[in-house]
């Protein structure tokens, strides 16, 4: 919104520039011809002309430079002799531009033209000393313009740059706190959480192996261990990732689908609609949420079949994932990390998501992700 008030903003001051220096010339123009001859007509015609064209030299800087130009030779030409100051600020906005060598060019021929529309006109017949000061009157003012433009194009370049700077200086920072804290969490957790995994699977098959029976601390303890590794691996996956390898998204999905069924499940994948462009973060969400799922499925589900729908609707994508394993509708879900992991994702995104056992038994993740929020 801030934009476009002040784009609205600018093309006012645009506007009202463009009707002054019309204004100012055109009074000039009549303070000196009283007639309403033809070529009278033609040369106020050419001196608002010139001016009004200036509301357009944000957006295209070189047409306004030569209409501009051929307005001053033209009203020269027809007798007026009136400054070509809509040539001035042609100038200024051209070069701010970028366009230098334009400029000097069509400022070469304006200052080429100039004197022959004049002399063409009965103009400035004073003598040549005159003409060769006006000359380099008007020489100095197009210096003097090219070079207000040139400065502060070099000014915004340097604040451009600095912004860049900033940017990639913080971006720099977050990398190097981000490896700092996966080296930590590696160095301080991964090794005792492996210890504690190891001696786990150790203590359970050697009851297993003598015929004992097996705490249910004991198991506890080994799926604990085993899930916090997991955990921990994902997480070092993610603070190790410096932005360089494409992420994954809703084209990896297959690849997903077909690494389950490796495992045994018998999963399917279901596109529907149309897929139009969906954001980057919608497209790695969907993809994760739909990993997750399939991780919950293969580790505690105990289903047999799985069904992944990918359904693209206009202002939202709906990705969902069902099976067939020994959840039932009175069965309380526990929010795992896991799942409050899918949870905040989906509501960071402006999105909805629905995770519950089914009515004919088995567990349905659904989230609708809006593919049009603004930010």
């Amino acid at each position: 919104m801030s934009t476009g008030r002040s784009g609205v903003r600018a093309g006012a001051g645009d506007w009202a520039i463009a009707v002054g220096v019309a204004a100012t010339l055109l009074v000039t123009g009549l303070s000196r011809h009283h007639s309403a001859t033809y070529a009278d007509l033609l040369g106020y015609t050419l001196l608002t002309a010139g001016g009004l064209g200036l509301a357009a030299r944000r957006r295209a800087p070189v047409p306004v430079l030569v209409l501009t130009g051929l307005c001053a030779v033209g009203y020269q030409a027809a007798g007026f002799d009136v400054p070509a100051v809509a040539y001035l600020f042609a100038v200024y906005a051209a070069v701010r531009a970028g366009h230098r060598t334009i400029t000097v060019v069509a400022s070469v021929t304006m200052l080429a033209l100039l004197p022959l529309a004049a002399l063409a006109s009965g103009l400035h017949d004073t003598g040549e000393a005159f003409a060769q000061a006006r000359g380099a009157l008007e020489l100095a003012w197009l210096i003097a313009a090219g070079a207000a433009g040139e400065a502060l194009r070099q000014a915004e370049r340097r604040a451009d740059e600095a912004e860049r700077t900033r940017e990639e200086t913080a971006r720099r920072r977050a990398d190097e706190e981000r490896l700092h804290i996966a080296r930590e969490l590696h160095d301080s957790l991964t090794h005792q959480i492996s210890v504690i995994k190891v001696q786990a699977e150790v203590a359970v098959h050697l009851a297993q192996k003598r015929g004992e029976q097996v705490p249910e601390a004991l198991l506890a303890i080994r799926e604990a261990g085993r899930e916090a590794a997991r955990e921990l691996r994902a997480t070092l996956e993610v603070l190790r990732d410096d932005g360089k390898s494409p992420p994954h998204g809703l084209d990896h999905v297959p690849e997903l689908v077909e690494r389950a069924r490796t495992t045994g499940l018998d999963a399917k994948l279901t596109i529907e609609g149309h897929r139009n462009d969906v954001p980057p973060t919608v497209d790695q969400t969907a993809y994760r949420i739909i990993q997750e799922s399939l991780t919950n499925v293969a580790r505690h589900a105990a289903a047999a079949t799985a069904s992944v729908r990918i359904d693209y609707r206009p202002h939202a994508l709906v990705i969902r994932v069902d099976d067939d394993g020994k959840a039932t509708p009175d069965t309380v879900p526990v929010p795992g990390v896991g799942l409050l992991g899918m949870r905040e994702r989906v509501t960071a995104l402006g999105g909805r998501l629905r995770a519950a056992p089914r009515s004919e038994g088995g567990f349905t993740v659904q989230a609708e992700l809006p593919v049009n929020r603004t930010t």
